[in-house]
């Protein structure tokens, strides 16, 4: 198993910029941004003979999944250049993530090394969000005359904010709701304003 990990990408759209002394932030837009970094995890499966993946194989892909703790926001998806894997070696593996509640992405990210011969790699694509620097208490907090906000101004809310974030790749790019149903996604809301849930 190999750890990769990539650049960072800032979220929200706001650039983050250092909060110095010198800063001179006066409006109330928090410079302190959360910062989404993702993360690869690879893990080369060998296949036998068949073009499938034995049950020995199989064991050590769910213990490696168990290790890693998979769970939702996480992306699992196959690397294999040779196209030697079949139809029964990618469901294998497609029934073993079904297990999290996960399917297998049709894409899967550039990794570092070649897969080996009569095997494929699964790659776990893991994002994180934090907000670099916080918190700040460089500085004593006191009257600013000059209407600046404090170093540590947004630290509190956004820190908060990346560490609910179910899924941190929504900091990014947000849900699509292209293909759902949305009379069903509406369903709860019609109900309260119906006064069906929630009270009097």
């Amino acid at each position: 198993m190999r750890f990769i990990s990539i650049a960072i990408v800032t979220a929200l759209g706001l650039s983050v910029s250092a909060c110095g002394s010198n800063t001179a932030n006066r409006s109330v837009n928090s410079e302190r941004q959360p910062v989404v970094s993702r993360s690869h995890y690879v893990l080369d499966v060998n296949m036998g003979g068949s073009g499938a993946i034995p049950s020995s194989e199989q064991r050590r892909l769910a213990g490696w999944f168990d290790a890693l703790d998979l769970g939702y926001g996480d992306r699992v998806s196959i690397e294999d250049p040779s196209y030697s894997s079949g139809a029964a070696a990618r469901g294998a593996v497609e029934s073993l993530v079904s297990q999290y509640g996960l399917l297998v992405s049709e894409i899967a990210p550039v990794t570092e090394g070649q897969v080996p011969s009569g095997a494929i790699r699964v790659v776990v694509s893991r994002s994180t969000a934090s907000v670099p620097g916080c918190p700040d208490w460089s500085q004593r907090s006191h009257t600013d005359f000059q209407s600046r906000t404090s170093d540590n101004y947004g630290c509190g809310t956004n820190s908060t904010l990346a560490a609910m974030i179910a899924n941190p790749d929504d900091l990014v790019r947000g849900q699509s709701a292209d293909g759902e149903d949305q009379t069903q996604a509406s369903k709860a809301i019609r109900a309260y304003r119906d006064k069906k849930v929630g009270g009097q």
